[in-house]
């Protein structure tokens, strides 16, 4: 068993065309022994994005706290604490955090998308 706390993992700034205002978490993934999944929390900052983009692994995510919209495809949705959402793979989607808060969200993708973490 792995267990920790959230304030003993770093807190890493997105550097990605497109992010703006934005930090990672790596909570759960290969350094903890996962071999199939990684769990990841992200921050967001007021007015911070994630740019459109697309992978070949999936996702899944569940809204802890503040309020963005999510957008997929074509689409466009506004999501808040409590909200989840499953984002197929090959699918463009970005993100927006539309609030005057922080918006943080966890998201687990395969290992396959962990590069190696």
């Amino acid at each position: 068993m792995y267990l920790s706390s959230i304030k003993d993992v770093e807190k890493e700034k997105v550097e990605m065309e497109g992010v703006k205002d934005v930090w990672i978490q790596w909570l759960i993934a290969g350094k903890q022994g996962a071999e199939n999944y990684a769990m990841r929390l992200f921050t967001v900052e007021p007015g911070g994005v994630i740019g459109r983009h697309q992978h070949p692994w999936e996702h899944e995510i569940y809204f802890l706290e503040g309020k963005g919209i999510v957008g997929v495809g074509d689409e466009e949705s506004e999501v808040e604490a409590g909200n989840f959402a499953y984002i197929e793979p090959d699918i463009p989607h970005w993100y927006r955090n539309t609030g005057d808060t922080e918006w943080k969200f966890l998201c687990i993708i395969p290992m396959k998308g962990a590069g190696g973490r």
